[in-house]
């Protein structure tokens, strides 16, 4: 870092992303993409005339991507924003709605980028430590009087809080916004938003990422009561009016049409971690139950950084993380039936050294 940064950011640790490699020559599964290419009706719709049109400012409304999201989760157009990724929209959330004097509860275990946002905004964290296997119990954020985050289904353990445990943290927490990150609900998650007009204190978040095949697009959805929603647009028009350009407004309504071909791939991917967890566990591996598009696995013959490693020099990339609790626990992507496969071959290989 330069001499020229300020003593704030001296103090922020970055999240890191999983491992992004250029050549290709690995086995992928460790930033929990698709394996499954975008619907064609999104190739129709990212056309070379709407390339031509690149010279143009997309429409900082984003009104006809807000219509076809407010008929497809039967909402209104003022109840949803949407943001370049999910991410934007968690950070837009927590601009507006924690501080210094206000602030976020959380989980121990769950998305590192809850922590990294409180410490660049200088909001101060309550981390709320999941059970001993790793459950959330809706108990623990009763009453805190602070806003709240919780990713249902969680990450990196995949586990999920059915639709009533929410609904009762929000009856507790009646005057602090709860925020319902929904990244992998599509995958066996229960959703929050047929609540978001019973709640005014509801925000639920979605991503285009996971089961729309859509993570180079960056696309999210905020989606809640319509006050909540004008606080994000104050955020937003205050920061980057133009945060959607315009290929992927036109992606993201494609891709929402396109219900057939989503139905399809996530049947496809639930079917795969069934199978895959089937496998691990034949070999020895405990693997939670996820409802997500990964599985978190952990087994006593090969500590966790030492599988990770095992499996990078194969040529297979899965996710580590070196944390407390979860050292010798692994996220595993599903992937193809092809590619978990190839997992399991060299798993093998490696546990018979």
């Amino acid at each position: 870092m330069s001499k020229y940064l300020s003593n704030t950011l001296q103090a922020v640790t970055p999240y890191t992303p999983g491992e992004q490699p250029q050549d290709q020559k690995y086995i992928k599964l460790n930033t929990n993409e698709s394996p499954y290419p975008p619907s064609p009706a999104v190739l129709d719709a990212v056309s070379r005339a709407e390339v031509e049109k690149l010279r143009l400012y997309s429409d900082p409304a984003c009104a006809d991507l807000l219509q076809t999201a407010a008929k497809h989760f039967g909402l209104q157009p003022d109840q949803i924003m949407p943001g370049n990724g999910s991410d934007e929209n968690l950070f837009f959330a927590l601009r507006a709605f924690c501080d210094e004097s206000h602030p976020l509860a959380y989980a121990d275990i769950t998305y590192g980028c809850y922590g990294v946002w409180c410490g660049l905004l200088h909001i101060p964290s309550d981390i709320v430590p999941l059970k001993e296997d790793f459950t959330l119990d809706p108990a623990d954020y009763y009453g805190r009087n602070e806003t709240i985050v919780i990713a249902n289904p969680n990450a990196p353990t995949g586990l999920a809080l059915p639709r009533g445990a929410i609904e009762g943290i929000l009856k507790a927490n009646p005057n602090n916004v709860v925020i319902v990150d929904e990244a992998y609900v599509d995958f066996g998650g229960e959703s929050c938003v047929p609540l978001i007009d019973q709640y005014e204190n509801l925000l639920v978040i979605q991503t285009f990422s996971k089961s729309r095949q859509l993570a180079g697009a960056r696309l999210g959805l905020a989606m809640g009561n319509a006050k909540l929603i004008a606080d994000l647009n104050r955020v937003k028009f205050s920061l980057n009016p133009y945060n959607i350009n315009r290929l992927t407004l036109k992606a993201g309504e494609a891709a929402l049409n396109d219900t057939a071909y989503f139905d399809k791939t996530r049947a496809a991917i639930i079917e795969t971690r069934a199978w895959t967890k089937q496998q691990l566990e034949a070999r020895g591996f405990t693997c939670l139950d996820s409802r997500s598009n990964f599985l978190f696995a952990s087994t006593e013959r090969k500590n966790g950084a030492e599988l990770y490693k095992k499996l990078k020099e194969k040529g297979v990339l899965v996710r580590h993380f070196d944390a407390p609790r979860i050292a010798n626990w692994l996220r595993v992507t599903i992937g193809t039936p092809e590619e978990m496969q190839a997992l399991l071959a060299a798993l093998d290989k490696i546990l018979e050294e």
